[in-house]
């Protein structure tokens, strides 16, 4: 496997987000004084993620991000219930904003200096908002890329193989010589075949799953460079 240019997948390839609902209620003890409960904490967490997967291509740009946070923040506060109503939109969505830590694996951004030093252009492809940008460069991985490209900038998410084009275009290279690594076999490992582009799987627990039969398996970004000669 000799490509020249890899496209990656953000989260759950190149970044984990730390649990966010004992993060929500320290942030929501410390800037507000009230006590959340656990369940309350991991049940708001849980709308709130299912809401913004159901919305995210809202977040298109920082107009529509703005609104789509607004939104997130509401559907927290409804669901912390009697304790949620007292407080602010304003200051829950301070609280949420403050529990959404995302952080590189640890591979990765050696990872990506090993693919960047082998002259692949490197270019991430995520189903994420127009955010994806500042988290990229808050961990360090936006020096190490070539570009990113958010669905949410595209208006169609992984697998549609239309965001995979869009990539490729930035990459510089037609769908054969190129690959994409990501840890989901429906919008990774699909979107890339439907897009011509070669799928490599990232699964960094356990065994890969018996659908991912045949399709080249790696459990770090180091062991990607590895796969590709880098």
């Amino acid at each position: 496997m000799r490509p020249r240019a890899a496209l990656l997948d953000a989260l759950g390839t190149l970044l984990w987000l730390e649990p966010p609902a004992p993060t929500l209620r320290r942030e929501l003890a410390a800037r507000l004084g009230v006590d959340v409960s656990e369940e309350a904490a991991r049940a708001a967490v849980e709308a709130e993620i299912a809401y913004y997967r159901a919305h995210n291509l809202e977040g298109r740009d920082r107009a529509g991000l703005d609104d789509l946070r607004r939104r997130c923040a509401a559907v927290v506060r409804d669901v912390l219930g009697d304790i949620g109503r007292e407080l602010s939109l304003d200051d829950v969505l301070a609280a949420l904003l403050a529990a959404l830590r995302f952080q590189p694996f640890p591979d990765v951004l050696p990872g990506l200096a090993r693919l960047r030093g082998a002259g692949l252009p490197l270019v991430v492809v995520s189903n994420w908002d127009v955010s994806l940008h500042d988290r990229l460069a808050e961990t360090g991985i936006a020096e190490l890329v070539d570009g990113a490209l958010a669905s949410a900038e595209v208006g169609l998410p992984k697998p549609d193989p239309a965001i995979f084009a869009h990539a490729l275009t930035m990459a510089g290279v037609p769908a054969a010589q190129a690959i994409h690594a990501g840890d989901s076999l429906r919008e990774d490992v699909e979107g890339a075949r439907a897009a011509g582009v070669e799928p490599v799987l990232v699964c960094r627990e356990g065994e890969p799953p018996p659908a991912a039969r045949g399709v080249p398996t790696v459990g770090s970004l180091l062991e990607l460079a590895e796969l590709v000669g880098a």
